[in-house]
């Protein structure tokens, strides 16, 4: 199973500064992630919560089962040392994901605390870095991608 583990405000993508962030929704996302992970017959669960206690408690009740981590922290991703500790005991690899390429925007925004815990870092290629780090998840984990004609059946 791989989690994708979103932050503060996230929940409002396609609403906030879609000129920074875009149009699409938190929704569309997901269920980007989701289809890019059947094809390697991956499960996915999402999560999205406005408070750091919230994710931490997902992330920890999900710890023996999950196999990867997509993980947009938002501005938690500047201020939370709770969030990379908890990332660094997580035995899957993470991959921490931007939306917009952080370190072109305001200073404070330019370092991120959970860096040193996750295995990546995928900035400023909008929600394609959601895609970018499932596929990289997936292929590191060892699933092994269905055949093409398998992937339009729906899986039992």
């Amino acid at each position: 199973m791989i989690l994708i583990v979103n932050g503060p405000n996230l929940n409002l993508l396609g609403e906030r500064e879609p000129d920074v962030y875009g149009r699409s929704t938190l929704g569309d996302v997901e269920q980007l992630v989701r289809d890019a992970c059947a094809a390697w017959d991956v499960e996915v669960k999402a999560f999205q919560s406005n408070h750091e206690g919230a994710i931490l408690d997902f992330l920890q009740e999900h710890r023996k089962k999950a196999r990867g981590i997509i993980v947009n922290a938002g501005a938690l991703t500047h201020t939370s040392y709770a969030l990379h500790d908890c990332l660094k005991a997580m035995p899957a690899p993470a991959v921490e994901v931007h939306i917009s390429n952080i370190h072109a925007r305001e200073a404070f925004r330019h370092v991120s605390v959970i860096a040193p815990a996750c295995r990546g870092q995928i900035v400023g290629l909008g929600i394609r870095g959601y895609l970018l780090a499932a596929e990289w998840l997936c292929a590191e984990i060892g699933a092994q991608p269905r055949a093409a004609e398998d992937r339009k059946k729906p899986s039992p």
